[in-house]
């Protein structure tokens, strides 16, 4: 007579607790090997190859992948001592699950192997006692299911219906069945279709808030494929047990597809949504602001440009200024190790910039940008603009920035509230340069404003750096003579 056994997730060593299922080596109905590896599993150490200690037919799996399981969770069960492997008995019946202490205490060495991962054997003491499992429609979830014409299962734990008696269950069966049928029957039941077979959920966490809210999972229809009972399904048949009886609009499972254009988080689009989140999660962010008269920058550019020779862009007399801020407050280009709770200050200056693109938002480095003139800026700045526009740039030109520079101006705003490029320190934005009413030399005048906000790591530094630095910077628009003490 088969037996169904099940194999939980042994202890793999090392204080850990849980694995994520990275690829099934196995489906329903293979047939598998003692100590043929049935699964891969990604720890916090390492990725694991996890041995059945079991030989037989498959008749579940417990999680699919990309899903976390704690140690002792069932990864699957195994049809084991039919001569035929076709999941039944000869009398057409399947054997109720058992663990693997259980098969252990009870002689199914036959089936099985003694090798063993840390903290798990495939025998256990003698003395041990398979755990009964208690009765009722949630009692026996894993359970295999008979075949139509089976008799009753000698090993299943009682329940609310007629337990067989002694002579039942060793009665042969009227008529024998044809392996490949019992074999297609058993998968048949596993997966769900028979009400009195294994219900159709491979999620631990899913049982558990069924068992919690008392619902039947037998009663439940599964949107997953094959009819697996997922989560939303579960959450929605509790919505609907405590909805009200007066009529009311029936609300769409959470699992339903919701309306609109779904537009994967991938590519350049995924990696800034990744990046952008931690560094919310991580990141104790705070931003000032101030106004510039940005007048004289505006007239020293033009200046530069007339003498002759490449041309010299407003962002390149920006980041000069940046470098030249930074190297009075080298706090804001540094960045936080919270592992060894230090802050790091880096010696060289690599400018990010944001540059928008077709495929969104990038932020290409240009190179100690300290050591670099504003006609150098300008060239790299124009090199790597426009390699981003043809999407070349290499990970070599996205990485290792330092501290960013933001020209959201060319948007046509004033001004901004960024999130900081993780793991940097701060981000300088600069907004758009407009005319306006300015108090210039006593008198009201219309001049070139700008307003210059910073977004700065509040772990890093204190207001008063932030708003030093920042003043510095808007001194420097205001008074590009200033800049000359740096040079």
């Amino acid at each position: 007579m088969a037996q169904v056994l099940e194999f939980k997730l042994p202890d793999l060593g090392e204080g850990l607790t849980e694995a994520e299922i990275v690829r099934w080596l196995v489906a329903v109905g293979d047939v598998v090997a003692i100590d043929q590896p049935v699964v891969e599993v990604e720890t916090a150490k390492a990725m694991v190859e996890v041995p059945c200690p079991y030989g037989g037919v498959v008749t579940a799996r417990f999680g699919e992948e990309g899903t976390e399981l704690p140690v002792g969770a069932p990864l699957l069960t195994v049809a084991v001592g039919a001569a035929d492997l076709g999941g039944a008995g000869a009398d057409g019946s399947s054997g109720s699950p058992r663990t693997a202490e259980a098969a252990g205490s009870s002689g199914a060495s036959e089936e099985s192997s003694g090798n063993v991962l840390v903290g798990y054997g495939t025998g256990a003491p003698a003395a041990r006692r398979r755990r009964i499992r208690p009765a009722g429609p949630l009692a026996s979830v894993t359970a295999a299911a008979p075949t139509p014409a089976a008799a009753p299962t000698p090993a299943a734990a009682p329940t609310p219906a007629a337990a067989p008696t002694p002579a039942a269950a060793h009665t042969p069966a009227p008529a024998p069945v044809a392996a490949p049928e019992r074999h297609q029957v058993h998968v048949v039941a596993v997966a769900g279709a028979a009400q009195s077979g294994p219900v159709p959920v491979i999620s631990p966490l899913v049982r558990r808030l069924a068992r919690e809210h008392g619902l039947d999972l037998r009663q439940l229809a599964g949107s997953g494929p094959d009819g697996l009972i997922l989560r939303a399904d579960v959450e929605y048949a509790m919505r609907a047990a405590e909805a009200p009886a007066a009529p009311a609009p029936v609300a769409a499972p959470a699992s339903a597809p919701a309306r609109g254009e779904r537009i994967p988080l991938r590519g350049v689009r995924g990696a800034v949504a990744d990046k952008l989140s931690r560094s919310r999660r991580e990141i104790p962010d705070a931003t000032c602001w101030v106004d510039a008269d940005a007048t004289e920058l505006m007239a020293a550019r033009a200046s530069m440009n007339a003498a002759g020779g490449p041309k010299i862009s407003l962002l390149a007399l920006l980041a000069r200024i940046c470098t030249a801020a930074l190297a009075r407050h080298p706090e804001l280009n540094s960045t936080v190790d919270m592992e060894a709770r230090e802050i790091v200050r880096l010696p060289e200056v690599h400018l990010g910039f944001a540059a928008q693109t077709e495929r969104g938002l990038v932020v290409p480095v240009v190179r100690d940008a300290h050591s670099r003139s504003a006609e150098s800026l300008s060239a790299e700045f124009a090199r790597l603009t426009e390699v981003a526009r043809q999407g070349t740039l290499t990970p070599a030109d996205l990485t290792g920035g330092t501290f960013t520079l933001n020209n959201y101006g060319v948007f046509g705003v004033d001004g901004s509230t960024p999130i900081i490029n993780h793991p940097e320190a701060a981000m300088l934005g600069v907004g758009r340069i407009v005319p306006k009413p300015w108090v210039h030399q006593g008198e009201l005048a219309v001049r070139q404003v700008v307003q210059l906000s910073l977004t700065f790591d509040h772990r890093v530094c204190d207001g008063g750096t932030a708003g030093g630095f920042l003043r510095y910077v808007a001194d420097c628009v205001e008074h590009p003579s200033v800049l000359l003490r740096s040079l």
